[in-house]
């Protein structure tokens, strides 16, 4: 990959972004965000939690994707080695303007470098170190990738190396790419690696130290990732991951002309994307929900939550509540017992579960309110019959008796 910008650049590309932060807050300070415009070829922005599209502009075009790559590199290296693992790094010639940090051959790195390496300064010696070692070759590991792919589902992504250099036969959508980024940003030490301006490497010949190429790391604190990547072909790539208002979303530029477009598209994106939604109180603390028979009673008992559940919703939208608990509850049982949950839905989605608990005490059933019911009569009117039948039997056997001693005599 071209090489990084200096540190002149660097610092100059920061200082810009943090003199447009009030422009770009995270959502829920301030007026609603615009619409925006992105400066790329195709952009995207979802919830990242369901996957949903809130933003698309030529989200299924197949372009390059630059070192945004990488993010299947990390993902089939989380999925099939230990973070303590030490992998030996192949032989692997550089031009002069890729990123790297410089490993040298049978040089040994723990998984966990060089997976920061990977993902923060976008080394390709450690993508050639981590293919290698997880399957054996670089092509092999590649067609371990283009694999996954196909078991995410990511129908317009193909791979031709796990670095991200140009080709026709590497390419992805932004679509695709989101629902990656998704799935990676699942994974805790995938989420904690992306989220840092920089890391120290401890393993290796000699200490190293890394540092973000995601310049809106560490200026912008909503803002929790994801990858960049740049070639002459791709251009601007960014994959970002921002959260507000309790909820996250995962925006991809591709295409933009330039480093700062990309930055500020990205973050309007997520900005936009968080401001879609609002946070709705679904239930209120103390609120009766559900009305519940009470066995061998006639009064029934209320289900009430201990306390208020707030969801984000998109706006537009209002949550749905439903009910699990027993028809009918058997006491004694105290006020404030848990008997069912109540769940806060938005369509088939699962937002949010709170425990339902009795608002008053629930007694025990009546004495015989069992009885109440056929099973247990049927079962009393026989035990009665049976009881008469051999009560009158013992009578008559002890009448016959006096008779034949009454003859004897």
């Amino acid at each position: 990959m071209p090489l990084a910008p200096s540190e002149r650049r660097r610092a100059a590309a920061a200082a810009a972004l943090t003199v447009l932060g009030l422009a770009f807050l995270p959502a829920g300070a301030g007026a609603r965000a615009p619409r925006p415009d992105p400066q790329a070829e195709a952009a995207i922005v979802v919830d990242a939690r369901s996957g949903e599209v809130l933003l698309a502009e030529d989200a299924d075009e197949r372009r390059q994707i630059a070192s945004t790559t990488k993010l299947m590199t990390a993902l089939l290296v989380l999925e099939r080695a230990r973070l303590n693992e030490v992998f030996r790094a192949p032989r692997y010639e550089a031009d002069a303007l890729e990123s790297q940090i410089g490993l040298r051959t049978g040089e040994r790195m723990r998984v966990r470098d060089l997976l920061a390496a990977l993902l923060l300064e976008s080394a390709n010696d450690a993508a050639a170190t981590i293919a290698v070692n997880v399957s054996g070759s670089r092509r092999a590991f590649v067609a371990d990738m283009n694999r996954r792919a196909r078991e995410l589902g990511l129908r317009s992504t193909r791979y031709q190396n796990p670095i991200g250099f140009d080709s026709a036969r590497n390419r992805s959508t932004a679509r695709d790419l989101s629902a990656l980024a998704r799935v990676v940003m699942g994974n805790r030490t995938f989420a904690r690696t992306v989220d840092r301006p920089s890391a120290r490497l401890r393993s290796g010949t000699r200490r190293r130290r890394v540092h973000n190429r995601n310049n809106l790391i560490g200026t912008h604190p909503f803002v929790e990732g994801v990858k960049t990547g740049h070639t002459d072909a791709a251009d601007f790539v960014l994959v970002g991951a921002g959260e507000g208002r309790g909820v996250e979303v995962v925006s991809v530029v591709l295409g933009a002309p330039t480093e700062a477009a990309r930055d500020e598209s990205t973050l309007a994106l997520l900005r936009w994307g968080i401001d879609q939604f609002r946070r709705v109180r679904a239930v209120a603390r103390g609120q009766k929900v559900a009305r519940r028979s009470v066995e061998g009673r006639d009064t029934p008992v209320d289900l009430q939550t201990r306390r208020a559940v707030t969801v984000p919703v998109l706006r537009g939208r209002r949550p749905a509540v439903s009910v699990r608990a027993p028809e009918e509850v058997e006491g004694p049982l105290p006020a404030g017992r848990r008997v069912g949950t109540v769940e806060v839905r938005d369509g088939a989605r699962v937002l949010r579960t709170a425990p339902l608990v009795t608002a008053t005490a629930v007694p025990a059933p009546a004495p015989l309110s069992a009885l109440g019911s056929p099973a247990p009569l049927a079962a009393l009117t026989g035990l009665s019959v049976v009881a008469i039948l051999c009560v009158a039997r013992i009578v008559g056997v002890r009448r016959r008796r006096r008779r034949t001693t009454a003859a004897g005599r």
